[in-house]
């Protein structure tokens, strides 16, 4: 009976487990992880800063998506739900949100550069000008 109770206890935490995981679907990622994820082909990076955000400085190869623009959810449809999406913003808070976004438009890999490209540049990572 003990080792039944014990198994069912697994049982359920894992099952609880897999729905926080399988809910929330994004991953906050260091700028490290980000250099790492950034090495895979498929990776679309997008930055949702405002476009005089984005012409100010931006991340290599990075598409700008305004979080604040009335098209913000015909504009996430462009990308591919199949490949991963990497989002940043100034500080984290805006590409967090719209990672958000990309879960219930169905996307499955989401990463939300913590500290956005704040973090990215304090790290003495290269910036487009």
């Amino acid at each position: 009976m003990k080792k039944l109770l014990i198994v069912f206890g697994l049982l359920i935490f894992a099952i609880v487990g897999c729905k926080g995981q399988l809910e929330s679907g994004i991953k906050d990622i260091s700028v490290e992880e980000m250099q790492s994820l950034l090495k895979i082909d498929d990776v679309q990076l997008v930055d949702v800063r405002t476009p005089e955000e984005f012409n100010m400085g931006y991340i290599a190869n990075a598409q700008n998506i305004n979080y604040y623009s009335p098209t913000i959810d015909e504009d996430i449809k462009k990308l591919d739900k199949n490949k991963p999406v990497i989002l940043y913003c100034r500080s984290g808070k805006r590409s967090r949100d719209c990672s958000e976004k990309l879960i219930k438009a169905g996307f499955q890999k989401v990463y939300n550069l913590e500290g956005g490209i704040t973090q990215w540049e304090h790290e003495g990572k290269e910036i487009i000008k």
